[in-house]
């Protein structure tokens, strides 16, 4: 809990202000049977009419006040509590980007953004309760126990006795749902998990025929979510019916006892009345405080895991101080092994390779090769599990993460863009890259003409890129990285949606820079015909190395894959 107070030192005055004003309307309102009893007594009594309209002006006048109060903490609320969660989001937001991808993998995209999301509102939402009613209604419970027992200590212990029943009421119930909550918050990142799968692959889920599968799917979570989220309903459920069966016995019995305390002119007509009421506001505090417990229960539940996400620390160092020699080879592997988290099989075993500065190195290999993870070791997207990776010299863990990432740009498979325009997603790698740096990228990944069509720099690019086809967005993504002016270039299987002619034309683009080490990653043979060098990956080893004719000759698997795809061109 204390560690998230400092995402508040910003709204002190606030978290001050807003609970006094909440107390002094609380304490008016504790005040009102009090003005009534006396109304009754004196002035109802006498046949005063003065007096009872004297009385009936004071607590308008109290009112009005409490109401002006309660105005003034909702305000106050309201901006503590969006401000704590803004910080909360942009705090955990930041952290996200310091965790490693192993750490990213285990946890999953879909929890990430439930975390970010739905858990920071679940804690946003309890710290505008706590300002608004934490204060205001456990005081409500003691102030009007307190001036019970100032009436009548014999009838203020029973008001006493039904508070505490209501207390552990809800103190057992609490126990019992909060298990529940914390179990409902991971069944929402399943549900989010199978909706956010369903989104980005609608293509292929339609392609292959399989909705009624994928319906199957997100129902059985569907259905898991809402089994757990009746068990805690129907716990939940008890609150109200016990807490007014608690207070109705207590009005019950006060009315009995007070009855005869009349009779003996031990109480006034006035102080039954206050009795009552108190009885009531107790009822209505502990209504709200039943509320806040389920509140509260969510928000612990959600506390806990963004608490985790805080705690997770990425495995990955910040790296040295070591500085780039350009003279060295661009770069090495060493023996390196390496496996994803959760698994014990390697998606690499043993791999050695070398690669001199300024050449074009192609690498080939059937799905799941190797082929991707390989070049993620190289910016630190991952760190080896046994062997060394060198860049320019030195071993990556050496180097400033970001300085490192920074001289290799890295085109995915999945030609990712940003909303915003074509200018915005091209300087994502240069900040200060100019219009002829950013229009001379755009010449070399030949998207040029096309992006002059649609309106320049400045045309506009949606969620996705969903405004460009595949091939034009691919190219976009090239030239994002190449607006950066990397040393060390990769193409992971980034002109897949380009046609055999283009694909050449901006291959031998990309050939004619100078200083850049060019990695290509191809399913396409005669994409890497014209590599220095090409590795050949099979379950995540190399078997083959050397020239495309050199290839042929000596490795059956990539004589294999140059005939097959041959054929299919035939």
């Amino acid at each position: 809990m204390k560690r998230y107070l400092q995402y508040l030192k910003n709204y002190k005055v606030q978290c001050i202000l807003g609970p006094l004003f909440k107390w002094i309307e609380a304490a008016l309102e504790l005040l009102v049977p009090l003005v009534m009893a006396d109304i009754i007594d004196v002035g109802v009594a006498a046949g005063d009419v003065g007096y009872v309209l004297r009385g009936g002006g004071v607590m308008l006048a109290m009112g009005a006040v409490g109401f002006a109060c309660a105005l003034f903490c909702q305000r106050s609320a309201s901006i503590a509590s969006q401000g704590f969660g803004t910080n909360v989001r942009n705090a955990l937001f930041r952290h996200i980007n310091t965790l490693s991808y192993r750490e990213l993998d285990r946890i999953g995209s879909a929890s990430l953004v439930n975390r970010v999301v739905n858990d920071v509102n679940q804690m946003q939402s309890a710290v505008a309760m706590i300002i608004r009613l934490v204060v205001r209604a456990p005081f409500i419970v003691v102030g009007s126990v307190i001036l019970s027992l100032l009436i009548d200590w014999q009838i203020g212990l029973i008001v006493t006795a039904a508070s505490v029943l209501v207390g552990l009421v809800l103190w057992i119930i609490m126990q019992k749902t909060v298990p529940y909550y914390a179990r409902n918050q991971k069944m929402l990142d399943r549900l989010a998990q199978i909706t956010g799968e369903n989104l980005e692959g609608a293509r292929v889920v339609r392609a292959f025929s399989n909705r009624e599968n994928e319906r199957a799917r997100f129902d059985a979570a569907a259905r898991d979510m809402l089994d757990n989220s009746v068990r805690v309903g129907r716990i939940s459920a008890w609150i109200n019916p016990l807490t007014y069966a608690v207070v109705n016995f207590g009005v019950a019995v006060i009315l009995l006892l007070s009855g005869r305390k009349v009779f003996d002119g031990v109480l006034t007509d006035g102080e039954i009345i206050a009795l009552i009421n108190y009885m009531t506001q107790i009822l209505n505090a502990m209504i709200v405080i039943s509320n806040l417990v389920s509140l509260f229960t969510k928000a612990h539940a959600s506390m806990n895991r963004v608490s985790d996400l805080f705690d997770t620390r990425s495995s990955m160092d910040a790296g040295g101080s070591a500085q780039f020699d350009f003279t060295a080879p661009a770069f090495e592997l060493q023996d390196v092994s390496f496996s994803y988290a959760g698994t014990q099989q390697y998606s690499l075993t043993d791999v050695t390779l070398r690669v001199p500065a300024g050449s074009t190195v192609g690498i080939i290999g059937g799905t799941g090769s190797g082929k991707t993870t390989l070049v993620s070791l190289l910016p630190r997207l991952y760190d080896a599990g046994r062997g060394s990776v060198r860049v320019f010299g030195h071993d990556v863990k050496e180097y400033p993460v970001r300085a490192l990432r920074s001289l290799i740009g890295t085109v995915p498979q999945s030609a990712a863009l940003f909303s915003g325009t074509v200018r915005s997603n091209l300087c994502w790698g240069n900040e200060g890259a100019t219009d002829a740096e950013l229009e001379e990228a755009l010449r070399a990944a030949c998207a040029d003409a096309f992006v002059a069509e649609k309106g320049g720099l400045d045309q506009p690019v949606t969620e996705g890129g969903k405004n460009f086809s595949g091939g034009q967005r691919q190219r976009l993504t090239i030239a994002r990285a190449l607006a950066a002016h990397p040393r060390i270039l990769v193409l992971d299987d980034s002109c897949s949606a380009l046609d055999f002619r283009t694909d050449a034309q901006v291959r031998a683009n990309i050939a004619a820079l100078r200083d850049v080490t060019t990695v290509i990653i191809s399913q396409r043979a005669s994409s890497l015909q014209n590599a220095d060098v090409i590795y050949v990956l099979e379950d995540g080893r190399i078997v083959g190395q050397g020239t495309h004719a050199q290839l042929y000759e000596g490795c059956p698997l990539y004589r294999e894959i140059c005939d097959s795809q041959s054929r299919a061109e035939e």
